[in-house]
């Protein structure tokens, strides 16, 4: 469900994760229902690859199950919790989509309107025109666009131990990360291809400005997060807390799995805006796609343009905002993951509605979020530590959801 940078730079070539060993307590679960004891052991093995904890809710019609594994705090030795908030990452992608549907829906723009027509002037240089994007390449990832958080400077200076320590409070607005992946020549002409950029979604927040007239945070919260009661859930803009419950955030900030490990809980996360900022928890996650699969939030008609994908390996389509991913059993969820320093989540439910699952790893370089996916879904047990490279091929995609050091998005 998660997706990674394909461009082979020095800092994406950090993106890979290694077993490494953690002290941590064991496994603590409640309550103690049948049926979920792989996502426990997947949980567990998650915890054992190096993760320092790990946080998960999953939701099957009335019945809900929490579990935690690991440790929220290394010094104190505090286990998470299972209200535990979190950094999202780019499941904040979801909730941007979500709400230029509505505003389709409304008919204050359509997504077949270009990019120029809301951002004149914006996407220009180096190959990329505006005038020739549509919003739903924006959303679908078909546009094009460069990834702004590939370059390699923006990498070595937010997401490596020297620069991320000097710059973790530094504001950024959201021209200027379109200005930055406009230095670079786009990655194949619009509408021909697919590839992952955050820019996109940089993007697609600022047409929510200016269509609403607002920021964007504002059209999430008074469309999404109040209807809903996601009380867990937040967009910071420049605050560089998580507010309590919380756990905090590690790092290796580093070209290797290896080395010190950083407690990078505090950021100004206005380096991901609308790609990637939010904070929320398992239970609001929850909430969240399941009613946006069950048409809660958005009409028949967008949920269907919502929910058409694009191809992108054998296992993996995505939509506007949503992808699709088909499990080794059958078993086909939708939702995002994504990560920002310290933090990688995920959120699935299936198409109904019916059954769902949200997880946090509060680690950045271990841990295989597919097999906990896999557990859940398919009751598939992990494998064995010795076969496990701490990341899961089969499930994501070499195309930069990550804004987490070294995966972006």
């Amino acid at each position: 469900m998660t997706v990674r940078t394909t461009r082979t730079t020095a800092v994406a070539a950090t993106a890979v994760a290694l077993s490494v060993a953690l002290a941590a307590p064991a496994l603590a679960a409640t309550p103690a229902e049948a049926g979920h004891d792989a996502t426990r052991k997947a949980i567990e093995a998650a915890v054992d690859a190096g993760v320092p904890g790990v946080t998960a809710t999953a939701q099957d019609g009335r019945s809900t199950w929490s579990a935690t594994a690991g440790v929220g705090n290394l010094k104190s030795g505090k286990p998470r919790s299972a209200q535990d908030r979190y950094r999202v990452g780019s499941i904040t992608k979801t909730f941007v989509a979500t709400v230029l549907l509505q505003l389709e829906a409304e008919g204050r723009l359509s997504l077949d309107d270009t990019v120029e027509e809301w951002l004149p002037g914006l996407v220009q240089g180096n190959g990329h025109d505006g005038s020739r994007i549509t919003l739903r390449q924006l959303l679908n990832h078909t546009s094009g666009i460069f990834n702004y958080t590939a370059d390699e400077d923006f990498g070595r200076t937010y997401f490596l131990k020297d620069g991320f320590f000097e710059h973790r409070y530094d504001t950024k607005k959201p021209g200027e990360l379109v200005a930055l992946a406009m230095t670079h020549k786009p990655d194949f002409e619009p509408g021909t291809s697919w590839n992952y950029s955050n820019t996109n979604f940089v993007l697609a927040g600022m047409v929510i400005e200016k269509a609403t007239g607002r920021p964007y945070g504002d059209a999430i919260r008074d469309r999404i997060i109040k209807p809903l009661h996601l009380t867990a859930t937040s967009i910071p803009g420049t605050r560089v807390t998580v507010w309590q419950p919380s756990s905090r955030a590690y790092s290796k900030l580093a070209e290797t799995a290896t080395g010190p490990t950083y407690d990078v809980t505090k950021i100004n996360p206005s380096i991901a805006y609308a790609a990637g900022e939010m904070i929320s928890n398992s239970t609001d996650l929850n909430r969240f796609y399941t009613a946006l699969l069950r048409g809660k939030l958005l009409p028949r008609e967008q949920l269907t343009e919502m929910t058409t994908t694009e191809p992108v390996n054998e296992a993996i389509g995505y939509g506007l905002g949503l992808m699709k991913t088909e499990l080794s059993c059958g078993v086909t969820v939708w939702g995002h993951g994504g990560g920002i320093h310290g933090s990688i989540s995920e959120a699935v439910t299936t198409k109904d509605g019916s059954r769902s699952l949200a997880f946090n790893l509060n680690g950045d370089w271990s841990g295989d979020t597919g097999a906990v996916i896999e557990a859940e879904f398919c009751g598939k047990k992990p494998a064995k530590a010795g076969d496990r490279a701490g990341s899961d091929t089969k499930h994501r995609v070499d195309a930069g959801v990550r804004f987490a050091p070294p995966r972006i998005g």
